[in-house]
C-alpha cells in the first residue's frame, strides 16, 4: 500500500500525458495554451507536506516545478512517449494500484489506535526485544565480491583480528573499505540474533551481497535494555500496521472466495490452499520477522549497512 502511495504523483503525471481532461480550478499559469490550477498547486503542496512558515516560498517553488513538468508532457506528447507500450502498461499498473489502495482504504478503514493495555501486553510478552535486548557492534571490511577467493578464506581463517585481514588485503593490493556499526537484537530476525549472540568477541565471518562482500568481526556484544515508556511509541506503530496488514489479508480473503479464479499456465499457479505472500515488516516494528532461510540471514546482516 505504500508503493500504490508512492505512485500517484507518477501515475497523474503520466496519464496527463495521453488524455487531455478539462481541468478545474482558477488558472495560476499557461503553458502553451495549457492551464496550471490553483487545484493542481494545492495537490502539490498538500503531498509536499509544506509548514505554513515555508508556504509562501513553496508556492512558488512547486508552482515552477508544475510549469517544467508541464513542459516536459507536452513534449512527451510531441513526441508520442504517451504511446510507447512500456509507458502504456506502467501507466496502468499505476492507475490499477491506486484504484485498489482507495477502495481497501474506503473498505477497511482506519484501524482503533492500540490501547495502553495492548502495547503494554507485548511489551511482557517479548522481552527479547525489550527488557532482555542486547547491542551487537561491528566491525566490517567491505571488497569487491570478485576479489574474494579462497586464499582469503584462508587468512580469515588463520587472523585473529579483522586488523590481520585488513594488513593481508594490503599486502595483496586488494582494495576495501572499512566501516563500523551496531545493531540490537530488536533490529534483527530471531535465528540471525541468536546466532550473532552465539559467537564469541573477535569472531570473524564473511557476507556476500551480490557485487560486494563483507568481512565482519564482532567487537563487542552489551546489555541495551528499553522502558515500557521508551518504547511505546514504536509497539503502537507496530500493533496499528498489524491490525491494517490483518484487515486488508481479511478482505483479500473474502474476496478470493467469492471469486472465480482459474490459472491457465499451471507452472505458476500457487498450490492449493496457499496463503498470499507476506508483507515486509514495517519499518516501525520493534523486531523483525523471522525467517528459516540461510539467504534470509545473510540478507539481514547485510542490511545492516
Amino acid at each position: 500500500m505504500l508503493c500504490a502511495g508512492l505512485l500517484v504523483t507518477v501515475a497523474v503525471g503520466l496519464g496527463a500525458c495521453g488524455e487531455k481532461e478539462k481541468k478545474s480550478g482558477q488558472a495560476l499559469a499557461s503553458v502553451n495554451g495549457e492551464e496550471i490550477t490553483v487545484l493542481q498547486l494545492n495537490e502539490e503542496m498538500q503531498r509536499a507536506g509544506v509548514q505554513s512558515e515555508q508556504q509562501e516560498s513553496a508556492r512558488k517553488q512547486l508552482l515552477q516545478s508544475l510549469v517544467d513538468r508541464q513542459l516536459l508532457m507536452n513534449e512527451a506528447a510531441k513526441d508520442k512517449v504517451d504511446r510507447d507500450p512500456k509507458v502504456v502498461q506502467s501507466i496502468e499498473r499505476a492507475k490499477a494500484l491506486i484504484v485498489a489502495q482507495a477502495y481497501m482504504q474506503k473498505r477497511i478503514g482506519t484501524p482503533a489506535k492500540p490501547t495502553p493495555a495492548e502495547v503494554a501486553d507485548y511489551f511482557d510478552k517479548h522481552p527479547e526485544f525489550f527488557v532482555r535486548r542486547k547491542q551487537i557492534d561491528m566491525k566490517e571490511l567491505v571488497i569487491a565480491s570478485n576479489d574474494m577467493n579462497d586464499a582469503l578464506k584462508a587468512a580469515m581463517d588463520a587472523a585473529k583480528s579483522l586488523d590481520e585481514v585488513a594488513a593481508w588485503l594490503d599486502a595483496h593490493k586488494i582494495k576495501f573499505g572499512r566501516t563500523q556499526l551496531a545493531r540490537s537484537t530488536a533490529d534483527l530476525p530471531p535465528e540471525l540474533s541468536s546466532k550473532l549472540l552465539a559467537m564469541p568477541k573477535g569472531q570473524l565471518f564473511i557476507i556476500r551481497e551480490g557485487q560486494r562482500s563483507l568481512l565482519i568481526s564482532i567487537a563487542d556484544i552489551r546489555d541495551n535494555p528499553v522502558t515500557l515508556e521508551q518504547a511505546t511509541g514504536q509497539i503502537e506503530q507496530f500493533l496499528f500496521n498489524k491490525k491494517n496488514k490483518e484487515a486488508a489479508d481479511a478482505e483479500l480473503a473474502r474476496l478470493r472466495a467469492a471469486a472465480k479464479i482459474e490459472y491457465l499456465d499451471k507452472t505458476i499457479a500457487p498450490g492449493k490452499g496457499a496463503a498470499p505472500a507476506a508483507a515486509a515488516a514495517p519499518a516501525a516494528a520493534p523486531a523483525a520477522s523471522a525467517s528459516g532461510s540461510n539467504e534470509a540471514n545473510e540478507r539481514g546482516v547485510a542490511g545492516l549497512k
